[in-house]
């Protein structure tokens, strides 16, 4: 699967959802479904063919919410479990003996879905942190736009920002994008000593180039207007193969990166789907505000990562 098939600008994340279409609906554990919002996002992907979804939480709540919102749930298993820490427990096992291959978060706390996810013995981390990436789709932004880490690691020093560009640069790779561009942004674009964002992304792009990062193409530190506008960095003589035409963002910290994605929603009228990478299997992690299209699309990103390879 490759993007220069892609339709025009702003239908980006609709693309993603078709694609899916290439492989049968994957194994998904819904992690405590007992919401409206959760409930109804695992049976919109479901109808989709996109996940085949395997409800994990109290029974009675997941068919109270159901018969609430008027879904028929009958066609999909149910394991019945009595809270949300057991709902958790027992989707990571089955991730991590792969009976489920994503796993996506109904209504529980974001934290202690992660909490078990990362455990020690029983989770299913890697030896890379875990990660948060928004895909958006702006609306005059020539391409998908990837911003990362807007939820998970607060203030990531450089081995971590380390472990977010590979977990983003594997994703990439994918749905599509043999050689993503990664910008690593900072307020300026000159290295400064007393501007830590510029330090580590001027060793982020040193360890790109020794092989400690790999698959993507680095460059930074780059300020936000030059690294998604070509005119913007021509006009401070900029010279970089990523500046104007970048696919994935690093932000500085969480709130940079949570702040710059929202204002692009928000303001920017741009479209959006939301992914933890760097577990064993993707996980789908949407904001209870999500719409429709956003909850199909993260269910249909984290398809393509789990059949990648699998795509006819």
């Amino acid at each position: 699967m490759v993007l220069d098939n892609r339709p025009p600008a702003h239908d980006q994340l609709e693309f993603f959802i078709e694609q899916t279409s290439k492989t049968p609906p994957v194994t998904t554990a819904v992690i405590h479904p007992v919401d409206a919002n959760s409930l109804n996002g695992a049976i919109e992907a479901a109808e989709r063919s996109i996940i085949d979804p395997i409800l994990i939480g109290p029974e009675d709540k997941i068919r109270a919410t159901a018969e609430m919102e008027a879904l028929d749930i009958s066609q999909y298993r149910i394991i019945n479990t009595k809270h949300s820490h057991e709902s958790a427990e027992k989707s990571v096992a089955m991730a991590r003996s792969r009976d489920v291959r994503i796993l996506m978060k109904g209504g529980i706390a974001t934290d202690e879905m992660l909490k078990a996810i990362i455990h020690k013995d029983k989770g299913v981390r890697t030896e890379r942190r875990l990660s948060h990436i928004f895909m958006l789709d702006v609306p005059n932004y020539h391409k998908p736009l990837m911003i990362t880490d807007a939820a998970i690691n607060v203030i990531p020093d450089m081995n971590v920002k380390r472990d977010i560009i590979q977990n983003a640069i594997f994703f990439a790779h994918a749905i599509g994008i043999a050689e993503p561009k990664v910008a690593i942004l900072a307020a300026i674009e000159k290295v400064k000593s007393t501007m830590q964002s510029t330090v580590d992304a001027a060793v982020l792009c040193k360890m790109a180039d020794r092989g400690q990062i790999t698959g993507g193409l680095l460059d930074g530190p780059l300020a936000f207007d030059n690294a998604i506008s070509l005119e913007a960095a021509h006009d401070k003589n900029i010279v970089s193969c990523v500046a104007g035409d970048a696919d994935i963002l690093l932000a500085p910290d969480l709130e940079a990166a949570n702040m710059i994605g929202k204002q692009l929603i928000y303001l920017a009228g741009a479209k959006s789907a939301g992914l933890v990478l760097g577990a064993q299997v993707p996980i789908v992690l949407t904001s209870r505000a999500e719409k429709t299209l956003g909850r199909l699309a993260s269910c249909a990103l984290a398809a393509l990562q789990a059949t990648h390879g699998e795509v006819l």
